[in-house]
């Protein structure tokens, strides 16, 4: 099958099986950055969530509730979501920890075995999937 372009090319002499592998990690991967997005979405949550509550502490001290408003702001404002750690932290632990050598493997495995190329089980399977010369199923943009 000719490949979809250069740049998701096969490299010479790599299998089907070594396609289909690094295919699965880079699968994986994909599912890490989407972890990673959610990770981000608690991190921007939780902070705007703790900004609301000051906000509401405000409002309850202006009504005259000033010993709740007190206990929430002691108890509860600016209070660690995990022992030590706001989400900044923990986004910054996840990223330098985990994320990255995740990161590095994915990018040393196509590095070794797929001359650094990405999405080629992806290409494959695009081309194989789509109507050749049929509007709407181009190879690439520039082929419109």
């Amino acid at each position: 099958m000719k490949p979809l372009d250069d740049a998701h090319a096969r490299p010479s002499g790599v299998s089907d099986a070594t396609v289909e592998a690094v295919g699965k990690l880079s699968e994986a991967f994909e599912v890490i950055e989407e972890a990673r997005g959610a990770l981000f979405a608690f991190h921007r949550n939780l902070g705007r969530a703790d900004l609301t509550l000051g906000e509401a502490v405000d409002q309850l001290r202006a009504a005259g509730h000033d010993q709740l408003a007190d206990d929430i702001e002691t108890d509860l404002v600016g209070r660690n979501v995990l022992a030590g750690r706001w989400t900044f932290q923990v986004v910054e632990e996840f990223e330098d920890g985990y994320y990255a050598a995740f990161r590095e493997h994915d990018q040393r495995v196509r590095d070794a075995l797929m001359d650094g190329r990405r999405h080629v089980y992806e290409a494959e399977m695009k081309q194989a999937r789509r109507t050749h010369g049929r509007p709407g199923h181009e190879a690439t943009p520039q082929d419109r």
